[in-house]
This record gives structure tokens, sequence and C-alpha cells, in this order.
């Protein structure tokens, strides 16, 4: 990965120096956890995901085996920051964070994160080679999904075919766009303008000339689905998984995968380099590619598994899955860049794309 730049590395030292002493604080938090020989710190998510590790993997999967995990709850912004101030502690609080591949390369560059020793994680053999740890070896690969084209039949017509659907003149005023997803809608953009989803330049290019077609932005993903329900918008881009948990609601929508190509989502695990427990985190990332925890995964979440070993329902493979055409599509997003451009990605969406 690049070096950092000095006002990247002045951007991310204000962070870290205005997040130590809350972190650091906070380390009381947790301090037997990572010590008891059979507690494992799990730094996640909350809601439905968290839920789900407890149900499909904590319980299920690691209990019997006498492990206890310990569910730290919080948003991913958050959990950054912490695992940045407690950097020079030789004991983090957490044996596991529950990452996107996308969160990991800034985490990676600044080396808080442990290099994922393959012997460790037995059902690793198993990853799918489009997610292999040996491309991410900082990431253990949990579950993904695609960025597809999602559309109303009855408001967008003739059917899309990809993401350059979204700047047709002809389709003006119902695309939808979310706020939170600016990292991925500016990969798809930097797709249609011909380049690969680092080449921040031609994505840049291709924003100024959506914004011009006054495309709806939303703050959430929900606040999107609702307004596919109202029929405010008709087509965006958003994950098939989501796609099917709003076609499960109710909405009257359809999927296309985009022939600029299907980025994929995947969120997984990695272990901070200060892990008191990495005996545990390893447990943990390798019980998380049980092929029954995968396989609840895809019926309760609606995401793909990333082991080619788990078997899921041929009707439900069909509505959360891709065909092997599709599959052929799969565009991984480009680390390197998010770790070293992200703040000025950030900038162009908030004063540029979004700016009047």
């Amino acid at each position: 990965m690049s070096n950092f730049t000095k006002s990247q590395i002045s951007r991310r030292g204000a962070i870290q120096g205005a997040a130590a002493l809350a972190a650091v604080g906070a380390l009381s938090a947790f301090p037997a956890f990572g010590q008891a020989n059979k507690r494992i710190v799990l730094s996640t998510w909350g809601g439905d995901y968290a839920k789900l590790l407890t149900k499909h993997i904590s319980m299920p999967v690691l209990a019997p085996k006498g492990w206890e995990v310990i569910n730290d709850e919080a948003q991913v912004a958050q959990r950054k920051t912490k695992t940045f101030a407690e950097k020079r502690l030789p004991k983090g609080t957490s044996d596991v964070q529950a990452l996107t591949a996308t969160d990991v390369a800034e985490l990676a560059e600044v080396d808080v994160l442990e290099k994922l020793d393959l012997s460790k994680i037995k059902n690793a053999i198993n990853i799918i080679k489009t997610f292999s740890i040996a491309d991410s070896p900082y990431f253990s690969p949990h579950i993904y999904s695609g960025k597809v084209v999602l559309y109303n039949p009855k408001m967008i017509d003739p059917p899309p075919t990809g993401i350059a659907d979204l700047w047709n003149p002809k389709n003006a005023g119902k695309v939808g766009v979310v706020d939170i997803q600016h990292v991925y809608t500016t990969m798809a953009a930097a797709l249609v303008g011909g380049g690969k989803t680092g080449d921040f330049d031609k994505a840049k290019k291709m924003l100024l000339e959506l914004k011009k077609l006054k495309p709806r932005i939303y703050p959430s993903n929900e606040a999107l689905a609702q307004a596919l329900m109202t029929e405010e918008v008709g087509l965006c881009i958003m994950w098939k998984a989501r796609a099917v948990q709003w076609q499960n609601a109710g909405a009257n929508i359809l999927t296309v995968a985009p022939k600029e190509g299907l980025i994929t989502y995947v969120s997984g695990f990695t272990i901070p380099k200060n892990a008191p427990n990495k005996e545990g985190a390893y447990a943990f990332l390798d019980a998380a590619l049980e092929p029954s925890v995968q396989e609840g995964f895809a019926a309760d979440l609606g995401y793909n598994p990333v082991v080619g070993n788990a078997k899921v329902a041929p009707d439900l493979k069909k509505r959360i899955g891709f065909t092997p055409d599709e599959e052929k599509l799969l565009v991984n997003p480009d680390l390197e860049f998010l770790a070293t451009r992200a703040a000025e990605l950030k900038d162009f969406w908030d004063k540029q794309f979004k700016g009047a």
C-alpha cells in the first residue's frame, strides 16, 4: 500500500489525539474479558447483524467448545477511532473487529491489524478465490453481496442494463442516491466512466454529469427504501441483499447485474495486533466460515456465503446470488485508493456533488 501524505497523517493524528483520552478512559469497560482464557470480545455493529452473530456463531459453534463471546457494539467510525487510539497500548480492548473490506485498508495502513495466520483458520481453505485471505491478509471474509441496479418496472422503461442508466436523461428525477454509500457510488461512477474502481478522476467527471440530472439524495438505505415504496424514485444502485429484503417488504422492484461490473460488498473480521486473546480471535474467525454459519446468514440476512462448501437452497440462491455469468462481473473495491484518498473523496462528494 502507498504511504500517507503529510496532510493525511496530520488528519489521522488529530483524530487519534481527539479520541485518545476517551478511548483510554473506556479501557476499563472490558478489562477482564481479554484476560479471561475462554472469553472473546467481539467489536461489531449492533442490530440484526449482532443478533445473528450470536444466533449462528457464538451460541451453536463456540459456546459448546467453552468460548464465551462478548459483543461490544458501536458504529464503525467510533470503533476505528478507538482502535487507532489503542495502538500504543500493549493490550487493546477487543479480540475481533467486525468490518467491511473497505474499512480494513485504512487500519492496515497504520499497522494496527494482525497479519492473519492461515494455519490457524482451518476453514479458510474453502473460501471462494474472489475473497481469498491471501489477497487481503488482514481480513477474513464472512458474507458478501454485489451492487446491482435496482428499478421499478412501472417507472423505468425500457429496463436498465447497467449503472449507466442512472445517467440517462430519460430517467432524470427518478434516480435515488444514498449519502452514506458515497464511497460505493463514487466507485460505480468510475466504472461508468470506463475506469476501474479507483479511477477517481473519471469518477468525479461522471458524478458531476449525474448531478446535472438532479438525483434525489437520501441519508440512509432505509430512507431510500421508503422512497422506493412510495415511488418517489424508481432507479438506484444497491446491494442485492437489500433488494431482496425490500422485495420481501412489498416494494415493486427488480434487479439487474450491471454490465459495467458488480462491485462487491464483503463484511468480515480482523484481529487487532494487540488483541488480548488471539487464540479466541482465531477460533471466532474459523467458526464464522463454518458451512452452517454461512447457510444461516444466507437464509436470515440475504447475503451470500464466501465458502464453496456451504449449501443454499436453489430458490434462495436464485434470489440472493448470482449466475455463473454474473459472477464473472464481480469487481472488488480498490482498497489502496480508499486507504489513501478517502478524505479527498468525501470532501469532493460533500462540496461538489452534493453542494449547490
